[in-house]
């Protein structure tokens, strides 16, 4: 049994996590979207982060409970990614803290040997991270929260491949805003 694997985001219709410049300004989640991410966090055994996207999220997440004007789901997002245990894959970070631990060494090699581990349900995130285990056919699952909105560039979820990649459609949700979530699984 491995431990499975999704690669989840936000991307816009025309394919990118983030716009030029790491503008994130158009995937702002509506209350119902924000409230799916903060269960799936919740659901999380473990979460792999890549530098930038650690460098990101611990800049915020770690206090945002504290922040005047939190609300409940702020709060309660907080708590869970404080709680998630997270590994932080980076050649120049030298230190990380919240419940994670730094890898340096190959990305790849560690992701494998992390799926053979016993635990719950691994996430990764980052598309330098989710790039290479992509190309490694470590993702089980694809959870896809489109946007309605074309950004023109940036940095894409998705890579280049050698080979395909056959996928199930697992479920398909319509959030406010016209927001599409596709989850596919692997076929193996």
């Amino acid at each position: 049994m491995t431990r499975y694997l999704t690669f989840g985001m936000s991307l816009s219709l025309d394919g990118y996590i983030a716009a030029p410049g790491d503008d994130l300004g158009w995937s702002v989640p509506s209350d119902e979207l924000f409230q799916w991410w903060s269960d799936r966090v919740g659901a999380t055994g473990l979460a792999l982060y890549g530098r930038r996207l650690w460098e990101m999220m611990s800049s915020h997440w770690p206090t945002a409970d504290q922040q005047p004007g939190a609300t409940p789901a702020h709060i309660e997002y907080a708590r869970r990614w404080r709680d998630m245990p997270k590994v932080v894959f980076s050649s120049t970070t030298s230190a990380v803290d919240w419940n994670a631990r730094l890898v340096t060494g190959d990305a790849v090699t560690e992701i494998t040997r992390l799926k053979t581990e016993d635990g719950g349900p691994m996430d990764i995130a980052g598309a330098t991270l989710a790039a290479a285990a992509m190309r490694a056919g470590l993702i089980d699952e694809y959870a896809i929260v489109t946007h309605p909105v074309l950004v023109g560039g940036g940095t894409p979820f998705f890579t280049a491949l050698d080979n395909w990649v056959n996928l199930n459609l697992v479920e398909t949700r319509t959030f406010p805003g016209g927001v599409l979530l596709t989850r596919y699984q692997t076929r193996r």
